[in-house]
């Protein structure tokens, strides 16, 4: 049985993420709506994951200190901040202050980030896959509340469709807080806050690590990159808001539902062959997305998209926490997250411009390089761990 603060930190995980998914529903809609140009209309979205990619190693390092209760505590402060200033913004139509909003949004997401590193903190090291799925199942609830709240948020203000997702937003980031006062999270050991450990330059040397990295950055970025242009393909394509938010609603339960099992699949099967499977449900999210633009090829591509993501992501954070001491987890940790997020940037940026100019079917298949890239540099990774293991023998 899994500790209490693991079942905390996975309610935690879904009451942000369901936030994450209601910015994600409506925030490229808004840029359309309040942007100055078409080039512009995703960069609030890019400049949410800038703010997550850019607080990712300082809340590494500052919870290392301080702990990560002040750390969650601090965070969802900011989101409170960010989610006000979004809800004025929108009020005086300022699209600068809605990028300055989302910046800050995003900096309280990459602060709720590291919910799976304290899961894995407050259990025995052989629950930790367990541990990570289970704060990433939380995801399931916020598959259903995240899209549900930006639909029936858009009737609380009638002289505006999106202002009323910022003030629900507000409301779970207050409650979140007074969940993160409620747990009984672990505080640093001395280990952790010795100084010294390996540099960047010797871990890099990991194979296991470069892997863990590279599939998770890759995934992540894919999956932002397709998810963020999929609203806006669907409406260029006359489809519904309602039906938006149906598909995203559903990309959301295909990211989180699985990961009730994939705890126990790699247990079963290894770490490296979950990853490899994530990554060929990737390609197949690209092989649908050729076949047809339909409600329903939107659906298998995005749910697709989603599982393959899933294993992706777990299966590389499983693989990372092998490969750090206790006084090198912040390092470590922050440069993954720094990373990984710093690619979701890079996706959601390009997103607006890449379906622009290149529509939903070829911006899919732009998909397929990264995705090899990352099945390569996993496949190395493993052939490079049985040599060594060989070697040791």
């Amino acid at each position: 049985m899994l500790p209490l603060p693991v079942w905390g930190l996975a309610l935690g995980q879904a009451l942000l993420i369901s936030g994450n998914i209601l910015l994600v529903s409506v925030t490229a809609l808004i840029g359309q709506q309040i942007a100055p140009s078409a080039s512009l209309i995703t960069l609030p979205v890019a400049l949410q994951f800038l703010g997550l990619m850019g607080v990712t190693l300082p809340a590494a390092h500052l919870m290392r200190w301080l702990g990560r209760k002040i750390g969650f505590l601090m965070g969802n402060i900011i989101g409170v901040a960010g989610a006000i200033l979004a809800y004025n913004s929108l009020v005086i139509e300022s699209f600068a202050l809605f990028c300055l909003s989302t910046f800050l949004l995003g900096m309280a997401i990459g602060v709720g980030q590291q919910y799976r590193f304290a899961a894995v903190e407050s259990c025995q090291p052989q629950q930790s896959a367990r541990a990570i799925a289970l704060v990433m199942g939380g995801g399931v609830l916020a598959a259903v509340l995240g899209p549900n709240l930006a639909v029936w948020s858009q009737g609380f203000f009638p002289s505006s469709e999106f202002i009323g997702a910022f003030a629900v937003l507000v409301g779970l980031y207050v409650f979140t807080m007074l969940l993160i006062v409620s747990l009984p999270l672990k505080k640093p050991s001395a280990a952790e806050q010795q100084k010294g450990g390996r540099s960047y330059a010797q871990l890099l040397r990991q194979p296991i690590l470069v892997a863990a990295v590279a599939s998770g950055s890759i995934g992540y970025g894919i999956m932002v990159l397709v998810m963020t242009a999929t609203p806006l393909a669907m409406k260029n394509l006359g489809y519904e808001f309602s039906d938006i938010a149906s598909i995203i609603q559903w990309h959301v339960l295909g990211m989180f539902l699985p990961s009730f099992i994939t705890g126990r699949l790699i247990t079963r099967f290894g770490t490296v062959p979950i990853i490899q499977l994530g990554c060929a449900l990737l390609l197949f999210c690209v092989l649908v997305a050729q076949l047809g633009t339909s409600y329903w090829f939107f659906w298998v591509a995005l749910v697709a998209l989603g599982v393959g993501w899933n294993f992706t992501f777990i299966g590389a954070t499983s693989l990372l926490t092998l490969t750090y001491l206790p006084n090198e987890k912040a390092k470590v940790q922050g440069m993954n997250d720094f990373l990984v997020f710093g690619f979701s940037a890079a996706g959601a940026l390009l997103a607006g411009h890449l379906q622009h100019w290149l529509g939903w079917e070829m911006l899919n298949l732009v998909m397929l390089p990264p995705i090899a890239f990352a099945m390569w540099v996993v496949w190395i990774s493993r052939r490079s761990h049985k040599r060594n293991a060989a070697s040791s023998a």
